[in-house]
């Protein structure tokens, strides 16, 4: 009997845990659907960038103050969010107390009022000062007493602000300046620094203790270890009011142009996926939501040349696309290259039009945006296959006029075509674009069609130091895609030495104002001495060679055209001296001594090696002539654009 009470006294007590359990499981459900909703509500998301974090004060990195008007613009262009990059260290005294500058504090809260005023949410973080973090395995103790000054004095100025003002501990952590290494001591730091930045924001007082918090994984990185080392810290603080974030400036090598990689192709698409399944995996489906809390292209920052305009569309929309498919924010990162801060006007406004139309949908684009016209071909009908992505085509233009659908082009399932007719009619025969066309889709941005007349670039022979030896061209409408660089004996030559194909703007650049090719000096010092071949490949799908030699700090170029003109030369000249000698062997010899010398002048006369090196001087000698003639050109061209 005693037993049977037991039980049922036990079935009681679990039933009373059970029923007690499930509403706060309910609960804490309900509160992670909560924050999935607030941060899918941040999108779209701007960085402030180059700015609070800059190494001076907020003008020192080119941009403007930032004033309430163009906070309010940005609220105004459909932003929803803006994440203020801080960086504090040289705004903060010594040990112990590193007090941040109250003038300082008052900045950001002036702009922090700005963005909430204008109903726009707030990420402020520790920024560039992962660049003190760093030292934490040399230097922990003061290195973590300085991250925890900093957060206690901002997280208890902040302390009474709404829930729409977020704290990110850190940005981009890293712990040495190998950024992909994983080492496990790299984890257990970037744990402890999360796990105090959590203690201290909570136990702050007032609104912080529901206050959205966000955590990054190590360099921002979304690789799997990265991902489930955050992962672990997470699950560890046990708060439902946290956020994972991660940086996303896609697929390298298509994100500086190196490597050949010069489009959105399969490759860059895959990263991209990949990436966005991996942290949707690790974070967004187990109920942890997700910022990226950067995205954009490296190459961004030495130049919006550095890809192509058209393939910089089809990254921007697709990426656009798949943070939404997988329930994450996107804050695009913006130093002052996109959105200009004077004038309060987008710089490309066809990137503008392709991420506006993604916050609400696809746009449709094309496997090109330019059609190039060989000088004196046959015109031919041009096929351009569509990416519709869900659309429909609508129409073509040519500026203002709606192009005939059967006379002027056609539609082959996803192919444009562009008829002969047509573009006989478009081509000026002036080198460069001579028509724009523009692709209408039945929703998403318009996608525009370049129509480009061009010749096979010319290459002219070229000799001078180092720092400002340069390639003269004669681009003839084209425009350059990529580099190749390898040692005629073998290797390859100039920075990243793993692929023949140097970085856009690091390694070489093309002037298409003054006709030049151009390199960096990083190229140059990881140039040896010897012959090097370059190989140009333009975006027409010519690939022009070129033979530079380097001795010491000066450079010899060679075009293809003139070693072609100095072996011709070399042929003739070893010709002229074979049929010399051989005519003066076949003279009347008196004696055998004269006999013998004519045999052995014949014997000269023919030695592949001597004639080799003949042509070798020829070729140096033709060079040099080469430069007078460059000169001259280059002199003329010039004097002739400044008229």
């Amino acid at each position: 009997m005693k037993l049977k009470r037991s039980f049922f006294i036990t079935c009681i007590l679990l039933l009373a845990v059970m029923v007690t359990a499930v509403p706060a499981q309910a609960e804490s459900q309900e509160k992670k659907s909560a924050l999935q909703a607030y941060v899918e509500s941040l999108g779209p998301g701007w960085n402030l960038g180059n700015t609070f974090e800059a190494s001076g004060d907020e003008t020192s990195w080119g941009n403007p103050a930032v004033t309430q008007a163009f906070i309010g613009q940005l609220a105004e262009e459909g932003y929803k969010s803006i994440r203020i990059p801080v960086t504090w260290k040289h705004r903060m005294g010594d040990a112990p107390d590193y007090a941040i500058r109250q003038d300082f504090m008052a900045r950001i809260q002036e702009v922090v009022d700005w963005s909430l005023a204008a109903n726009l949410h707030v990420i402020i973080n520790l920024h560039h000062d992962s660049n003190w973090v760093m030292n934490m395995a040399a230097e922990h103790d003061e290195v973590l007493a300085r991250f925890n000054a900093a957060w206690t004095q901002i997280a208890g100025h902040f302390k009474n602000y709404p829930d729409s003002l977020m704290f990110e501990s850190l940005n981009e952590p890293r712990f040495s300046d190998d950024w992909s290494k994983d080492s496990p001591e790299y984890f257990t730091m970037l744990d402890e620094l999360n796990v105090s930045f959590h203690t201290i924001v909570r136990h702050s007082g007032g609104n912080n203790k529901q206050r959205p918090l966000v955590l990054s994984t190590l360099t921002a990185a979304p690789t799997q270890a990265r991902l489930d080392a955050l992962a672990a810290t997470i699950k560890k603080l046990n708060d439902d009011r946290l956020i994972a974030t991660f940086h996303y400036y896609g697929y390298y090598a298509f994100s500086v142009n190196l490597g050949g990689s010069t489009t959105f192709d399969t490759t860059a698409r895959e990263d991209l996926i990949q990436a966005f399944d991996r942290a949707y995996e690790t974070f967004t489906a187990k109920g942890i939501p997700v910022i990226v809390g950067e995205f954009g292209l490296l190459g961004f920052d030495k130049s919006l040349s550095t890809v192509q305009h058209g393939e910089i569309l089809k990254f921007f929309e697709y990426v656009t696309y798949y943070a939404y498919e997988k329930k994450m924010s996107l804050m695009l990162w913006d130093n002052g290259q996109h959105f200009d801060r004077r004038t309060l006007k987008w710089v490309d406004e066809e990137l503008h039009q392709v991420m506006k139309q993604g916050w609400k949908g696809r746009s449709s684009n094309a496997e090109t945006d330019s059609v190039y016209i060989l000088k004196d071909a046959e015109m031919k009908d041009t096929a351009i296959p569509l990416n519709l992505n869900g659309n429909t085509f609508t129409a073509l233009l040519n500026q203002e006029q709606v192009l005939v659908k059967g006379t002027d082009y056609e539609l082959d399932g996803d192919n444009l075509i562009l008829n002969a007719g047509l573009l006989q009619k478009l081509v000026t025969q002036k080198y460069g674009i001579n028509a724009v066309l523009t692709a209408r889709f039945s929703a998403g941005a318009d996608w525009r069609i370049d129509i480009i007349y061009y010749d096979t670039p010319s290459f002219i022979s070229a000799q001078a130091p180092e720092g400002i030896y340069t390639i003269p061209v004669w681009f003839n409408g084209d425009s350059l895609a990529t580099l190749e660089a390898v040692y005629t004996a073998g290797g390859t030559a100039g920075p990243n030495d793993w692929t023949p194909f140097k970085e856009y703007y690091k390694s070489f650049y093309p002037d298409y104002t003054t006709g030049e090719i151009k390199f960096t000096d990083e190229f140059w010092k990881e140039v040896k001495d010897g012959e090097v071949q370059l190989k140009m490949h333009f975006r027409s799908g010519a690939v022009i060679p070129y033979t530079i030699t380097k001795t010491g700090s000066q450079i010899v170029g060679v075009s293809v055209e003139d070693a072609e003109k100095a072996a011709a030369l070399a042929a003739e000249e070893a010709d002229g001296q074979a049929i010399e000698v051989l005519a003066e062997s076949a003279e009347p010899a008196s004696t055998d001594t004269a006999a013998a010398n004519s045999v052995e002048n014949s014997a000269e006369a023919v030695q592949p090696e001597e004639a080799s090196q003949g042509s070798d001087t020829l070729m140096i000698l033709l060079a040099g002539s080469a430069l007078i003639v460059v000169a001259a050109a280059v002199m003329y061209r010039r004097r002739a654009g400044r008229r």
